[in-house]
């Protein structure tokens, strides 16, 4: 992993290069808030739905995730730190999201992105990282609620 410092929803940054153990770092496009119009066409642009229930299968795996020996588990999209603080309260969700908000992790890594409404969105993904290093890419992510077991399991099967 490149040495980024990402704001985090707990206050501070965290620098996922830096972290020991074993890491899963899930990117998701952004999340909508109850209420608030999604984007000009967001249901028609593959990939942007579903990153609701994509946090919401890692907060519901959580313990399993942990049993498998993860250490930590984030996600990380371009929407600002106090969004997600808001989405991280409203979803219980067991673990921090960063703020990728200046897109320093995805030039770094060059992850894919899209666009939409002027803003410049990450593509849905998953990594795991062992001690900084990334070990594993799940991208494409589909369905979203189910990328959380489909690490689960690749981390099971690592251990076997």
């Amino acid at each position: 992993m490149p040495r980024v410092a990402l704001p985090s929803t707990g206050g501070g940054t965290v620098d996922l290069s830096a972290l020991t153990g074993t890491t899963i770092v899930y990117l998701y496009p952004r999340t909508g808030r109850p209420g608030e119009d999604l984007p000009t066409g967001w249901d028609a642009i593959p990939g942007a739905r579903g990153c609701t229930p994509q946090s919401c299968g890692f907060r519901d795996h959580f313990a399993e995730a942990k049993a498998v020996g993860v250490d930590a588990i984030y996600g990380v999209s371009t929407q600002t730190s106090a969004y997600q603080r808001e989405v991280r309260d409203r979803l219980a969700l067991p673990f921090e999201l960063l703020s990728d908000e200046r897109l320093t992790l995805a030039h770094a890594l060059d992850l894919p992105t899209f666009q939409t409404d002027g803003m410049t969105l990450l593509k849905r993904m998953a990594l795991v990282l062992r001690d900084g290093r990334i070990v594993k890419v799940f991208y494409p992510v589909f369905p979203p609620d189910r990328n959380a077991e489909e690490v689960i399991a690749w981390l099971r099967d690592q251990a076997a």
